[in-house]
């Protein structure tokens, strides 16, 4: 890798970015806004409130409290609920004939042993021994393996105490007419018989038979490796030419810089355009508005006022202090 290898000896590309004119400014930096300039704090203006008392409407009218079910509602005698007797349980006078299907039906007749459905077994060709020989028992080398670390245990250290051997309910248990509960599970009777049979169908008509271990089925080989050694070359390397590296022209125009030392345009839309007006103060922090003249209190405590100079006026427009 090292002999392929080489590098190529050629000088550093010089950085295509713009040239840096820019000069920080000489003067002191004054850390004051817009906003710090121009807006100038205002006192707090204290507005009395209107609204009137809310005072609860006192009422010595009573409440009607009749409604159409009372008036409407024409109460019906409830008649008596009938009550059905129950029949008496009369026992069936036809006795019981404690008689199954099974006992009905089973005549317990002995039938035929079942057949063998196996089919026959084919005798092999070869009775040749099983091989014990395996590929792992023939390539496998055992390694040496490492002693293993064993920690001392500690000693065992028996208490000075002697254990009582009690558990909580022989100590606090007393209860002294316990009795094991009785099973009344009925006995299971049990009919003995002759000589156990213990011939299966498995063992009467399954027969071991010698095996045979068949050939391995291996495809016939049809590449033909070389004989001459691999000269590791890959297509890169026999088949690629370097060239020169190519030094493509920017066609962005340059870029002239900042321009410094050119006072910024302060005037704006709203500087031009912006008429300044008088802070007027609110009408309803007035006992009595100038301008206007009482009229009259409404049904929910309102004080309504009209202006002097359109009192004559029917569509005149009013003015709501509690607005």
């Amino acid at each position: 890798f090292s002999a392929d290898y080489l590098p190529w000896n050629q000088p550093r590309r010089e950085l295509l970015r713009p040239e840096h004119h820019y000069r920080p400014v000489s003067t002191r930096f004054d850390s004051r806004t817009t906003h710090q300039d121009d807006y100038s704090v205002k006192s707090r203006v204290n507005t009395l409130s209107c609204k009137p008392l809310a005072v609860p409407k006192l009422c010595n009218i009573p409440l009607e409290d009749l409604t159409n079910y009372k008036m409407s509602y024409v109460a019906h005698p409830m008649e008596k609920r009938f009550v059905y007797e129950a029949e008496k349980f009369r026992p069936c006078e036809i006795p019981f004939e404690s008689l199954t299907t099974h006992k009905e039906s089973y005549r317990g007749l002995r039938g035929e042993p079942a057949k063998s459905l196996k089919p026959a077994t084919r005798p092999c060709g070869l009775d040749m021994p099983f091989s014990n020989t395996t590929e792992f028992r023939d390539k496998y080398q055992a390694w040496p393996t490492p002693q293993m670390f064993s920690k001392v245990p500690v000693t065992y250290v028996p208490p000075e105490e002697k254990m009582d051997l009690l558990t909580t309910v022989q100590a606090h248990y007393t209860y002294p007419k316990g009795v094991p509960a009785q099973s009344f599970r009925p006995v299971l009777s049990v009919k003995k018989c002759g000589r156990f049979e213990g011939s299966t169908t498995t063992k009467d008509d399954y027969k071991q038979w010698p095996g045979m271990r068949p050939e391995l089925v291996k495809p016939v080989p049809q590449l033909n490796i070389p004989t001459e050694p691999l000269d590791c070359l890959t297509t890169t390397r026999a088949h690629y030419v370097p060239h020169p590296p190519i030094n493509t022209k920017s066609c962005k125009p340059p870029w002239a810089g900042p321009q410094g030392n050119i006072p910024v345009e302060g005037q704006t839309t709203y500087s031009i355009s912006f008429t300044p007006k008088d802070m007027g103060r609110c009408l309803a922090s007035y006992a009595e508005p100038p301008g206007y003249i009482f009229e009259e209190t409404d049904a929910l405590g309102h004080r309504i006022y009209r202006p002097v100079s359109q009192t004559g006026s029917p569509q005149s427009s009013c003015l709501s202090v509690g607005d």
